[in-house]
């Protein structure tokens, strides 16, 4: 009994296009955690220049403020619950039986 060799990952058909998948123009979801991490991380660096620049009166406009504190609480909130969920997954993963 012959077993056949699994075809490399670059050879994989998409279903929906019928076309090779490419694997480098694929984007990486460990690329894609990075990148939602670092916009988080702008976010509130935003969010705290803003505060400090409103408290040393270089800023007026309180609107903008309040704006950037909450896209950058919601930001971060977002982040927070796909990392709850990663790790809930890993420990459901964990649970499974062999």
């Amino acid at each position: 009994m012959a077993i056949e060799p699994i075809a490399p990952i670059s050879a994989q058909i998409d279903p929906i296009s019928n076309q090779a998948i490419s694997t480098t123009t694929k984007s990486s979801f460990e690329s894609f955690m990075q990148n939602a991490t670092q916009t988080t991380n702008d976010k509130l660096v935003d969010a705290d220049i803003a505060v400090r620049d409103l408290a040393l009166g270089k800023s007026q406009n309180l609107h903008e403020v309040m704006i950037s504190l909450e896209e950058a609480k919601i930001s971060f909130e977002l982040m927070v619950q796909v990392r709850n969920k990663i790790v809930e997954a890993y420990q459901e993963i964990l649970r499974m039986r062999i």
